[in-house]
């Protein structure tokens, strides 16, 4: 008994699926769709908040009171490639990445 259930209860499923290409028509512009709304809402702001990262990293100078993706708050001492120099306190330095810095807090001129 359990056995005919079965057997019908697949062909009652397969006689409810959509035949042919006509499905694929229906679901493209709904997928479409979905991608517009993620590159708006999650692409595109990602990627003007790592442009506006990097033109800050770039404009870094001498003098500048920034904090480090760890809290470090420090002063720019010196700029490198790929590093930068924090003075924390009287007689501490310490050599980050650029990217390390998270904010600018105060720019000064230099000096």
């Amino acid at each position: 008994m359990g056995l005919a259930t079965l057997a019908f209860a697949q062909t009652a499923s397969d006689a409810a699926l959509p035949q042919g290409q006509g499905s694929f028509l229906v679901l493209f512009p709904m997928y479409l769709i979905i991608f517009v709304v993620f590159y708006f809402f999650l692409i595109r702001p990602q990627q003007k908040q790592q442009k506006e990262k990097q033109d800050m990293i770039g404009q870094l100078k001498k003098n500048d009171e920034v904090v480090t993706a760890g809290g470090i708050h420090g002063t720019v001492v010196n700029i490198k490639d790929k590093t930068v120099v924090l003075k924390v306190d009287d007689n501490v330095k310490i050599e980050l990445d650029k990217s390390a810095v998270a904010t600018v807090t105060k720019s000064r001129q230099s000096a």
